[in-house]
């Protein structure tokens, strides 16, 4: 079992590197008013849906404590993440600020990730 708990949690690291790294390239655009919501970032945020709830159930069959607070926390910050890259996801340029919201939303997920024990 921990080995597919690991093998899960690199995939959720891999879609939060998709999804943050998707938003530092573009950065550059953000500072011209041309930033938009890249498909990685889509599908990074889709995989870190994905594998933090198969996370979460892998870890409660494995014996393990999770923090329910902690976990709803996260998932509600990136069901809003979700939400504004789905919904903004064809268009042509994004807001400056939404478009920085979901960049600070992301980091602050990866903070209570880490921070948060």
């Amino acid at each position: 079992m921990g080995v597919l708990i690991h093998l899960f949690v690199g995939l959720h690291i891999v879609g939060i590197a998709a999804l943050l790294g998707g938003f530092l390239t573009q950065m550059k655009a953000m500072g011209r008013g041309e930033a938009r919501f890249v498909p990685a970032m889509l599908h990074g945020a889709f995989t870190m849906l994905a594998t933090g709830v198969i996370l979460v159930g892998l870890n409660e069959a494995d014996g393990h404590h999770v923090d329910n607070v902690k976990i709803g926390v996260k998932l509600a910050l990136l069901i809003v993440i979700l939400g504004l890259v789905y919904v903004k996801r064809d268009e042509e340029r994004v807001d400056k600020g939404l478009f920085g919201l979901v960049g600070l939303l992301t980091t602050v997920n990866i903070f209570i990730a880490v921070l948060w024990t």
